[in-house]
């Protein structure tokens, strides 16, 4: 639901804020007031496309922000798909346009573009009038409407499971039919490229161990010089001692005194364990000192292994583990070439009944269809009847196609609003007060059904009065239900079945133009319909009509 609408400098609006409510909300207002700058101001928030001439004369930005608060399940699925999620419940759109044609975009402060404000708007608000009604006028959407009647959503989600799995099989089998002489080819390029791998031999890890190893054979002297000190130390030279020795003394010298001295045996004991870690220590050390000798790989064979293992990394990964699995996907795709007659037949199996399974349920869902479009067109029309277009007559059209997303079936309306016309598309028919009045009715027709907290109906009392008005009034009542609607009208029929009515007013103030939006109280309304009745003058008898007028919708509510 939109509850608050801040515009800044458009065109002769400098700023205003409007609290909107649920219910019908009506915007009411002198011709030339700027009723339709609030429409444009909506239009530029939801992403439309805007002309510098929007901004206000004299100024170099304008700003437009809409706060929706409890947004539907839907709406909050597909804004979270752009990466925004609602705060405290709301999501807020906002739109700053600038003359040097630099604007920004945001939704809850985060930047979006104009794209994913236009995205984000279908599942928060539709907007129907002369310029808006583009469902009406986008044939490809019709069969949205057929199908929020026929309630068919788990009928489509496993018809697009099905199509989803028949396309992934046809392509998958497409990319799989090579021509002969291209198959071979290919059959080349990977058994070379599996033999050259297989034969390197390499392992994860041995680029580090010849590194290592490479390492090891540029230091040897440093190495042995190292060892042969380490084992002098331990074990003594020919002239001197080592630590080995040395502990093995004073181990002897506590050992004479064990009998006298009892409390020196622990002592001793921790010394011998010494002789024996630092025997086991000079062991490891002749060990790896003899390692180091023996060592048979020569300088050059380690720098060829490496190069090996260098120039292979640039045809088939940076490391050796990407270029393991490299030979993986290669041996798995030879396999399946080896076998191309076996594979495909089998694939050319599962496509077909893939394609069985969801034409199947495509044709299924047409019948659906097919029986709700005539529904839908009886009811519509009935609508339509009632909101005085008597003469109209209302066609689906449902032709077959290839299988897409939606099935087999293209939908298209048709209407023919004079007696004795053939019913044609609504785009080459339909005027703006008759393409909102037929959206009005379509929406009274799927009031169960539709998901867009928020309807704004321009124009909808175009070319009608009297009777014909305080119809379309209740039609919109009925519709402000279940929904927010805002309306913007000319009629006081309308008007006076308003749930929150606002005026908008122009006042000149130093040669300059403003345009103001106020809410009206119960005074406040009677004398806006009073003057929407009378015209500039307002009589005690348009008052009192006036009055009567809110106390009979009083009723209604």
């Amino acid at each position: 639901m939109l509850t608050n609408l801040y515009i800044e400098n458009i065109a002769v609006i400098e700023k205003t804020s409007v609290d909107l409510d649920k219910g019908l909300n009506v915007l009411t207002g002198e011709t030339g007031a700027g009723k339709s700058i609030i429409i444009d101001s909506i239009n530029a928030v939801l992403g439309s496309r805007t002309s510098r001439d929007l901004i206000r004369n004299g100024c170099e930005n304008a700003f437009v922000s809409a706060e929706f608060t409890q947004p539907s399940e839907r709406a909050v699925q597909a804004l979270a798909e752009f990466g925004f999620e609602p705060e405290d419940g709301a999501f807020i759109l906002q739109r700053e346009l600038k003359l040097n044609g630099s604007g920004k975009c945001r939704i809850n402060g985060r930047p979006a573009t104009a794209a994913v404000l236009r995205a984000a708007a279908v599942y928060l608000i539709n907007i129907h009038g002369q310029h808006e009604s583009y469902e009406l006028m986008s044939p490809e959407l019709h069969i949205n409407y057929i199908d929020k009647l026929a309630d068919d959503e788990k009928e489509l989600a496993e018809y697009r499971e099905a199509f989803g799995r028949y396309k992934a099989l046809r392509a998958e089998l497409d990319r799989s039919q090579y021509d002969e002489a291209e198959r071979e080819r290919r059959l080349d390029l990977l058994r070379y490229q599996t033999e050259e791998l297989e034969n390197a031999g390499m392992y994860v890890g041995e680029y580090e161990d010849l590194t290592e190893q490479r390492s090891r054979i540029e230091n040897k002297e440093r190495i042995a010089a190292a060892f042969s000190e380490a084992k002098e130390l331990l074990n003594g030279g020919d002239d001197t001692d080592g630590a080995i020795q040395a502990l093995e003394q004073a181990s002897a010298s506590l050992d004479g005194i064990t009998g006298v001295y009892a409390d020196v045996a622990p002592l001793n004991e921790r010394l011998n364990n010494a002789v024996y870690e630092l025997e086991d220590i000079l062991n490891e050390i002749a060990g790896m000192s003899d390692d180091a000798d023996s060592d048979a790989e020569s300088l050059e064979e380690i720098e060829d292994r490496l190069d090996l293992i260098r120039r292979l990394g640039r045809k088939y990964g940076n490391t050796i583990e990407e270029m393991l699995d490299f030979l993986e996907k290669a041996r798995a795709e030879l396999e399946k070439l080896e076998s191309y007659e076996e594979n495909r037949e089998a694939l050319e199996n599962d496509c077909k009944n893939a394609y069985d399974t969801a034409k199947r349920l495509a044709v299924g869902l047409s019948e659906l269809r097919s029986a709700t479009a005539k529904k839908f067109s009886a009811e519509v029309k009935r609508e339509m009847s009632y909101l005085d277009m008597p003469n109209v007559e209302l066609v689906v059209r449902q032709t077959s196609r290839e299988l897409d997303n939606n099935g087999c079936d293209d939908i298209e309306i048709l209407i023919s609003t004079n007696p004795g016309e053939e019913p044609k598309p609504v785009a080459k028919i339909a005027s703006g007060g008759e393409l909102s009045r037929m959206m009005l009715a379509i929406k009274n027709v799927l009031a169960d059904k539709d998901d867009i907290d928020t309807l704004i109906f321009d124009e909808v009392d175009t070319g009608i009065s009297g009777s014909a008005a305080q119809k379309v009034g209740l039609k919109l009542k009925e519709v402000s239900r279940s929904r927010q609607v805002i309306c913007v009208t000319h009629q006081a029929q309308i008007a006076a079945l308003a749930d929150n009515h606002y005026k908008i007013a122009k006042t000149v103030s130093g040669g300059k133009t403003y345009t103001s939006v106020s809410p009206l109280d119960h005074e406040g309304r009677r004398n806006e319909l009073a003057r929407i009745i009378g015209g500039v003058e307002i009589t005690k008898a348009t008052l009192d009509y006036a009055e009567e007028m809110l106390s009979q919708s009083t009723v209604i509510q």
